[in-house]
């Protein structure tokens, strides 16, 4: 059997068994005898099933349909590529954050580099933002006010540009060199047919039979860990959070036709956003509304799954919080502004997709009545579900189990059952009061721009642990109520109560180890690179990998070693098959793994361009954040991890002269020995020194295979130990010795005198 027809099988079947379930829960379970709150409590349990059912089968339905909606773009002749207007959209963030993301813009690859027009659309009117796009060489547009929030500044640009096509940037988000060569050929796909292997534009007359594209929306992407990976010390587990809508549900709505923009690295028919009137003011979440509307006007809004922007994900709790009440609050907002759920302007299947976009927001007051809902029964014997034990494994026990099968075919590696419950348990206390106010009428109208200051993270969120930890209080008191006194068949008949409240006390373990935080040391983000470098020092180069880069700093290795005083600078030249970047580098760090020399550096750029090259080594990438989840870690080895990590000691790499371990005995002039356990360029290490006819005060003389060593005694070290110190290191270095060559040598004099 196919893996396509086994999957929809499994889809169908999960579908039937859950509407039957839900059937028997609606005419058969409510709590009708027990009347009053436990009534109520009853139909609000079995509303967040059929809320959580219904929003899987969306999923579900455009899994199966997806295939026959694929767009493919075609390769077309460099002289058609149209005219595009790339705006940057900025109100009041950094300016270092905007530079990084207009200097990418400027590097972006295009057949005619003079039909790329970029403008930073400030409606801030900032004077130092004028400058950074003077400086740039890029436009600034200015907005003459912020009444609008960014659908105001994005209108006032589009009424002072031309081109056919638009692209939209975050402040916050780097585009790859690649993406308007890879994004700009879907809309010719519908324009342009295949016939024989040679493409010709169609007629006028076959054109009005098609759709155009109105959209073309790319994959959120982030350069940094999100809060999820962060702060659950899951950094190499789980991917990024919004990958799963990204990647995985707005691709699959493809096949509906109902794909959201998300609001950057977006590409825009100009023609279509004139004739839906612009960006919409009504609402928090101008991008969203946006691809209703052009979807209403007859256009295709189409998702892809090529990463080609990356961006800043919040770093904060607080600022994490307020970008989801934000989310919730507008689409809820622009389904009401547009009659998503009821007008004729979409079909069915589209109007169904909104339906369950307004309810998903609904979900997580579900959520918190799945938690609440056993800890009525066990702790206060609230009466919930009328039916006793076989009946609810008979009706309750399948579905659930084709629920959790469906759950792994309908999406890829990118989430499960189990983050999907957590996320949704760290989130709920917080959207559940503004997704009511907003669907009863009461409306935020300030658009806020979400807070991404890196340096305002890394607090303990005591605050937002709240309701969390009295949740789980309540989980332990039920527990323990429900389980005492219970043996045997009593036990086995209370198995499906005992399972669902340890299966949220587990969701709100990991809660509270999320608002619990985690330290941030850094306040670059580093990101994983294997580049060619190149060190200079002292006229020597040494040629190497990097392995991680930051704005401020990069990590290498080398194969040999080199020897450097402290405060002393060293030239560093980092290069891709696109770039090339001269830095000064000071030394933070260095140490030995695997044969090989590790080392850590602060770097500054030699001039402005090689600051905008280097700029793009370390952004020009796709990055190696997990896009998976890592099947074979258990919620047990994920609880463990968080423990021990809180209990560690944090240590800060300083050491900048590597230790090598020696572990010889060593003769030197005028009868002194000694018994060296390391060394690290600055100083011989000994455990046990005879002098010989040597003083103890002038510097010790030792002839080593045609070099001199001249050594210093010191005081003794934290490890009880003799330093001896080379004086005449520098003028080795000087004379071209590598210092993994005095290490050779000493090892092979330890080996005579063995």
């Amino acid at each position: 059997m196919k893996y396509e027809t086994k999957r929809n099988l499994l889809l169908i079947l999960t579908m039937v068994f859950s509407v039957i379930y839900l059937i028997w829960r609606l005419f058969f379970t409510l709590p009708i005898s027990a009347g009053g709150i436990q009534l109520v409590c009853g139909i609000l349990l079995f509303w967040a099933e059929a809320v959580t059912i219904l929003g899987t089968f969306e999923l579900y339905w455009s899994k199966m349909r997806n295939a026959a909606k694929e767009i493919t773009p075609i390769e077309i002749p460099e002289e058609l590529y149209p005219h595009v207007d790339v705006l940057i959209a900025t109100h009041n963030e950094p300016v270092d954050l905007l530079y990084t993301t207009v200097n990418a813009c400027t590097f972006m690859e295009y057949p005619d580099k003079e039909k790329v027009h970029i403008y930073i659309c400030d409606d801030g009117n900032r004077p130092e933002v004028e400058k950074l796009a003077k400086d740039l060489g890029v436009g600034y547009i200015g907005c003459p006010d912020n009444q609008h929030a960014k659908s105001g500044n994005y209108n006032h640009a589009l009424s002072k540009t031309n081109s056919p096509l638009i692209a939209t940037f975050d402040a916050d988000m780097i585009p790859q060199r690649k993406f308007l060569v890879k994004t700009v050929p879907y809309f010719f796909a519908q324009k342009w047919i295949d016939e024989d292997g040679t493409y010709r534009e169609r007629t006028e007359e076959e054109c009005r039979s098609i759709k155009k594209i109105g959209l073309v929306q790319t994959p959120q992407s982030f350069y940094n860990q999100d809060l999820f990976q962060y702060n659950l010390f899951m950094e190499n587990n789980i991917p990024n959070e919004q990958d799963y809508f990204s990647r995985e549900i707005n691709v699959s709505r493809n096949a509906t036709n109902s794909v959201a923009y998300t609001g950057s690295n977006t590409i825009l028919l100009r023609e279509a956003m004139e004739e839906i009137g612009g960006f919409p003011y009504h609402t928090i979440t101008e991008d969203f509304e946006t691809s209703i509307r052009l979807q209403k006007a007859g256009y295709i809004t189409y998702a892809t799954t090529e990463v080609l922007a990356a961006g800043l994900s919040t770093t904060t709790v607080a600022s994490m919080m307020k970008q989801r009440i934000r989310w919730a609050q507008g689409v809820i907002q622009s389904i009401q502004n547009t009659n998503a759920v009821f007008t004729k302007d979409l079909p069915f299947s589209s109007r169904m997709v909104y339906l369950n976009a307004y309810l998903y927001w609904w979900s997580f007051l579900a959520r918190m009545i799945f938690i609440l809902a056993p800890i009525l029964f066990a702790l206060f014997g609230f009466q919930l579900v009328e039916c006793d034990f076989f009946e609810l494994l008979l009706f309750w026990l399948p579905s659930y189990l084709l629920y959790g099968a469906s759950s792994r075919y309908a999406s890829t590696n990118i989430r499960n059952l189990k983050w999907s419950q957590i996320i949704d348990t760290i989130l709920s206390p917080y959207l559940i009061v503004p997704v009511f106010l907003e669907s009863v009428g009461i409306h935020q109208k300030k658009f806020k721009v979400t807070d991404k200051n890196k340096e305002n993270s890394g607090t303990t969120n005591i605050r937002f642990m709240i309701p969390h930890l009295i949740l789980t209080g309540l989980s332990v008191a039920a527990i323990l109520k429900f389980l005492y006194g219970k043996y045997g068949t009593a036990l086995a008949l209370s198995s499906v109560i005992i399972f669902w409240l340890f299966y949220n006390l587990r969701a709100l373990i990991f809660s509270i180890f999320f608002m619990m935080g985690r330290k941030t040391y850094r306040k670059y983000e580093r990101i994983r690179a294997d580049e060619k470098v190149t060190v200079t020092v002292h006229g020597r180069k040494y040629e190497g990998r990097s392995v991680d880069l930051s704005e401020d700093g990069i990590a290498f290795r080398l194969e040999k070693s080199f020897y450097i005083p402290d405060d002393e600078a060293f030239d560093l030249l980092i290069e891709t098959p696109y770039y090339r970047a001269n830095l000064s580098a000071q030394l933070v760090y260095m140490k030995e793994i695997d044969s090989a020399y590790h080392y850590a550096a602060r770097v500054k750029p030699v001039s402005e361009a090689d600051w905008r090259q280097y700029l793009q080594v370390i952004h020009d990438r796709l990055h190696t954040h997990p896009v998976e989840l890592d099947m074979w870690m258990t919620s047990y080895d994920d609880i463990l991890r968080n423990i021990k990590k809180r209990c560690e000691k944090t240590f800060l790499q300083q050491r900048k002269a590597l230790r090598i371990p020696i572990e010889r005995e060593i003769s030197f002039s005028q009868g002194a020995r000694a018994y060296v356990v390391d060394f690290n360029y600055h100083y011989l290490a000994v455990s046990r020194l005879w002098a010989g006819q040597w003083d103890e005060v002038t510097p010790l003389r030792w002839d080593l295979n045609g070099c001199t060593l001249y050594l210093q005694k010191k005081e003794l070290d934290k490890r009880n130990i003799i330093l001896l110190e080379i004086k005449n290191l520098q003028e080795l270095t000087d004379q071209g010795i590598e210092l993994t060559e005095i290490v050779r040598m000493i090892k092979e004099e330890g080996e005579k005198k063995e």
